[in-house]
């Protein structure tokens, strides 16, 4: 028997059907509604709504638990790679070593681009953000790559999905580049994802370029804490795009253009700017207090989401520290402040009441400027790195037979309807 919830208005009753998860609070269906009692729900950012039923990542918010098909981050940022994460998050298991040698050879080999799409970044100023170029040159792949852009046959849709994975470190490389005025770096085939990608935006023709095993870990490391978070800003913007049947580089520009706002993908900018802007430990008791009036914002802590511990803080804490140390800056004024300020927060009853608590983007601003990357940077590799979340989410959408076209509603507050007069008869 189907649970369900009972809703009077006026004198209509309506019975809607609840909906039960694998896990999270039960949902109320509220499809039928409008057609029988000719309302609609207010929900504004969509907090309390579904907006579709999803497989592939799971979110409580209250405890700090993060899944990916079932995994635990942490377990997967501690013993997987990234593009074992990939395969998990595009086909829901974990895949055998022959798959993943398969799944691994198709993603190398897709790493190049087209020739003529280098062209493509010389129409930029020099000047140009990164996530402007990202916008720009990922929306242009379906121009290049037209023969993967069929979202009605699967063989398509997954050559779409290798190919985003696999160029995106590209682009965001070239990007890097272009801004430095340095040559571009071409991808080899014998090195992982990870370490390609480092090579492409930090090695010059004037001299030999030796991986570090301990930062290639880490940038590994930061692609799978960000791969996917169910169905964020930028996810709902790519499902949503993906909806009208838009092909699938197109819905990724979209999802890379929401994921530029500081609400969003930029805050681990924010998070070093704020650092920054408070120098050194000495300032934090000003800067605290500054925060309980109101006059300061608190950059790095809390999350819309999680109302604990961000699990992803953890290990990107800990990440943090092997970067730090393995390029020589633990003296690093920039991380005795956030250290010291993440022991107030935790300890704070302001803080700790309103549970505060140090999230992913605290950590991983220092951690990517120790790495070498500047803060303008930081959005575009987050965008790298959630481009498979992306590419999974509209996978699933495209695959879900009760999907239709996204098309929210409103409360109309503007004026009632009126007869149109003539510019000489308006008073």
């Amino acid at each position: 028997m189907v649970d369900t919830a009972k809703i009077s208005i006026g004198a209509k009753s309506v019975e809607l059907p609840i909906l039960k998860g694998t896990a999270g609070p039960d949902v109320v269906d509220v499809r039928k509604l409008y057609a029988e009692a000719d309302v609609f729900t207010y929900d504004p950012g969509f907090t309390s709504t579904a907006s579709c039923e999803s497989k592939i990542t799971y979110i409580d918010g209250d405890a700090g638990i993060l899944l990916h098909r079932g995994y635990p981050i942490d377990q997967l940022a501690e013993k997987s790679s990234f593009l074992e994460v990939c395969y998990l998050l595009l086909h829901g298991e974990l895949p055998t070593a022959e798959q993943f040698t398969e799944f691994d050879h198709n993603i190398t080999y897709h790493t190049m681009l087209h020739e003529q799409f280098d062209r493509f970044f010389a129409g930029f100023r020099r000047d140009a953000h990164p996530m402007a170029i990202m916008v720009g040159a990922v929306g242009a792949l379906s121009a290049f790559y037209h023969d993967s852009t069929n979202i009605d046959d699967p063989q398509q849709r997954m050559i779409s999905a290798h190919r985003m994975i696999a160029k995106m470190p590209t682009i965001a490389a070239r990007a890097f580049k272009y801004s430095k005025g340095q040559p571009f770096v071409h991808p080899r085939n014998d090195e992982s994802y990870a370490e390609n990608f480092l090579r492409m935006c930090f090695s010059v023709p004037a001299e030999d370029w030796k991986p570090n095993p301990v930062l290639t870990r880490a940038m590994d490391r930061i692609f799978i804490l960000h791969a996917d978070h169910e169905q964020n800003a930028s996810t709902s913007t790519v499902r949503l795009a993906g909806s009208s049947g838009a092909n699938p580089f197109a819905c990724i520009a979209a999802g890379i253009a929401c994921l530029w706002g500081p609400s969003h993908g930029g805050a681990n900018e924010e998070a070093l700017n704020m650092l920054a802007e408070i120098g050194s430990v000495e300032n934090i008791p000003e800067y605290v207090q500054g925060v309980k009036d109101r006059r300061y914002r608190l950059m790095g802590f809390g999350h819309r989401v999680y109302k604990n511990y961000d699990p992803r803080a953890k290990v990107m804490q800990a990440t943090c520290h092997e970067v730090l140390a393995e390029v020589g800056n633990t003296d690093d004024p920039l991380l005795k402040v956030a250290m010291e300020l993440e022991k107030i927060a935790l300890n704070d009853p302001y803080f700790v009441e309103r549970k505060l608590y140090p999230n992913v983007d605290f950590y991983s601003g220092i951690t990517l400027r120790a790495l070498g990357f500047p803060p303008e940077m930081f959005t575009v590799l987050f965008a790298l790195a959630r481009t498979v979340g992306w590419i999974a989410q509209w996978k699933e959408m495209v695959e879900d037979p009760s999907q239709k076209i996204g098309r929210p509603r409103q409360i109309y507050t503007g004026a009632a309807q009126r007869d149109y007069t003539s510019v000489d008869k308006r008073g």
